[in-house]
């Protein structure tokens, strides 16, 4: 209980900072990062290589040109992962469907949270002495609602090659707050493409395409005032900060023999809001790789993996280059799927897995 405490009490120590260094500067690095954690087992499992072959309801968040492969019937997913020995929850929601034969739609909502952190600042009573029962708790959590729409075909170009690309867009809906601090609320768009060969798919999206505006608002009250005064923090102010587009391509290969099935799928992530730890680091932008694949039997059960998160690390005495691997396994049940990722966030880590389970099915 007491380690529980004090991880909880860090955990929201370097949020709360991140909040406040980020008012410095409008447009900066890893604004909400949390809408880059990633959704779905099965994307997990194949260390987030989704782009080009996303063809559910999750392709509101992966791709949204990718809602064109749902069926006829609601399709829906769920997931839930936990961070940092179970502190940090992950929850995410979707529904999706085929509006037409040429349109489709979808809704999602995520939220990422830390509940119950202990608030300390009336720890002491007006006599100077600890009175543990003046401690109370509150939740930082950041919630997104990403409304999806997709449609058959590029308008416009009437080439043969143009009715197999399907195009598609989110608007995004980006509310955080922690406790009665602090709270935001944000908007942008995403803008995707999809291409489905018989064998090869191609896949184009570009996060944060309008740039996403966040507005910063704080109310600390006196006794919060009081405390950041006495110890030397800088008061937050009401801010903006913008999160710059970034765009992922992906290109994958896939076929069917008999029962088996193969996709390999890769991805690259470029940014474009300054220099990032990623295998390809420049002043202004990166470029972050990642490559997944899935074998498939009888259209029952899948294997997964994939490696991404690659990162360049230096000690004293030399440079080398980290990784994220990752494994899942699907199996499918009639109109449901349950798929399962393991997923190691550190570098032949022992400690850092962490398990990631979600639900798929049609209604």
């Amino acid at each position: 209980m007491k380690k529980s405490f004090i991880l909880k009490i860090t955990v929201f120590a370097l949020l709360f900072c991140s909040v406040q260094v980020a008012q410095a500067q409008v447009a900066r690095v890893y604004v909400n990062e949390f809408l880059q954690i990633g959704v779905g087992a099965r994307a997990m499992g194949m260390s987030q290589a989704q782009v080009s072959s996303v063809n559910d309801a999750t392709s509101g968040y992966w791709n949204p040109a990718g809602l064109m492969g749902l069926g006829n019937k609601l399709d829906a997913a769920v997931m839930h992962s936990e961070s940092y020995a179970g502190i940090a929850k992950y929850d995410y929601a979707a529904v999706g469907k085929r509006l037409d034969s040429t349109s489709a739609a979808s809704f999602s909502l995520i939220r990422f949270g830390i509940d119950d952190i202990p608030n300390t600042l009336d720890l002491y009573d007006p006599n100077g002495n600890i009175d543990y029962s003046r401690v109370t708790t509150f939740n930082a959590a950041d919630y997104a609602f990403l409304f999806s729409y997709a449609k058959k075909g590029v308008p416009f170009i009437h080439k043969p090659w143009a009715s197999r690309v399907n195009i598609g867009g989110t608007a995004k809906i980006i509310y955080r707050q922690i406790g009665d601090f602090a709270r935001s609320f944000g908007f942008g768009f995403d803008l995707g493409a999809q291409y489905q060969g018989k064998h090869v798919c191609f896949g184009a999206v570009v996060r944060d395409a309008s740039s996403t505006f966040n507005a910063w608002s704080f109310s600390l009250g006196s006794t919060a005032t009081s405390v950041f005064q006495q110890t030397g923090n800088t008061l937050p102010k009401n801010g903006l900060e913008i999160a710059l587009p970034r765009a992922i391509l992906g290109a994958g290969y896939k076929f069917n023999k008999e029962k088996i099935s193969f996709l390999v799928e890769g991805n690259a992530t470029f940014t474009t809001d300054g220099q990032r730890n990623a295998l390809v680091s420049g002043n202004t932008f990166s470029i972050d790789p990642n490559v997944g694949l899935e074998v498939g039997y009888s259209n029952t059960i899948f294997f997964r993996a994939g490696v991404g998160n690659a990162q360049r690390v230096k000690d004293f005495e030399e440079e080398y280059i980290t990784y994220q691997p990752n494994i899942g396994i699907g199996i499918r049940l009639r109109k449901m799927f349950i798929d399962y990722a393991l997923s190691d966030v550190g570098n032949s880590s022992d400690v850092l897995y962490s398990n990631v389970f979600s639900l798929k099915f049609s209604l």
